[in-house]
């Protein structure tokens, strides 16, 4: 049986509860894991409390802003997760972002800047948090993070989201290579379209949605707890020879050649 009682885990990305992060949550919540819950800071503290409001009924035992941008703030998060739990045992990356004129048009009218923060803030914090987490996972671990079939293929208006999730799964991919020797286990979930604050942002999410309920052999898309039940299942030790891997959760969709 999956059990993850005694585990501790680090959850990134929760907006809201459309959050693919927050069906993860859950489900590493019910599996009998402690959890520990990052927000993105702002002026007017508008995510903690928010986040905060949301993940109660989950009782996560450390609450943190985390600006994943901020390299201060990042020691900061690790260090009070070392001094309050004294290990980690799972960490979950759910952190995407690009400026949304990048996610319609022209792929080569991307900025350098708006290039710039969607690697920054979609594939290189993976890193910068597996860096942080490395010395905590005495235990060994698992590392999980998301990605998305534009990383792949060509999906119209993805842009510059796509070269992001092509770096996030080779970065799984070298992570995975330097962790395995400690028993550390880096895996990506690639995720069908589901309707998020990040997906929002991409110009016609809504005719991917529905392309892929005509298309894939489900006929539908998936769920948020759908996604987490896979998440919990590459963080037990059900899925221990498991690394290094893009694991597709998106009722088939990817499968299909028309």
């Amino acid at each position: 049986m999956l059990d993850l009682t005694g585990k501790k885990a680090l959850v990134t990305g929760i907006a809201n509860n459309r959050s693919i992060a927050w069906g993860i949550a859950q489900q590493l919540h019910q599996a009998g894991a402690e959890l520990g819950v990052t927000y993105l800071p702002d002026e007017k503290g508008r995510f903690e409390k928010k986040v905060g409001e949301l993940v109660e009924p989950l009782a996560p035992t450390v609450f943190l802003p985390c600006d994943v941008q901020n390299d201060q703030q990042v020691e900061e998060t690790f260090s009070a997760i070392a001094e309050k739990w004294g290990k980690l045992d799972i960490l979950i990356h759910c952190l995407a972002f690009a400026q949304k004129d990048d996610l319609s048009g022209d792929f080569s009218a991307t900025s350098r800047q708006g290039f710039n923060t969607a690697l920054d803030v979609s594939s290189y914090s993976l890193t910068r948090l597996a860096h942080s987490a490395k010395p905590l996972m005495t235990d060994g671990g698992a590392i999980v993070t998301l990605t998305y079939l534009g990383g792949v293929k060509v999906i119209p208006n993805y842009n510059v989201m796509g070269v992001a999730k092509a770096a996030l799964e080779c970065s799984v991919r070298y992570l995975a290579s330097e962790l395995g020797p400690h028993n550390i286990r880096v895996n990506a979930i690639s995720a069908g379209p589901i309707r998020t604050l990040a997906s929002s942002a991409v110009g016609g999410i809504l005719d991917m949605i529905h392309h892929v309920e005509a298309t894939a052999p489900l006929r539908r898309t998936v769920t948020q707890v759908e996604v987490g039940n896979t998440a919990a299942f590459l963080c037990s030790d059900l899925s221990s020879g498991i690394t290094g891997q893009v694991i597709y959760v998106d009722s088939g969709y990817e499968i299909m050649g028309m």
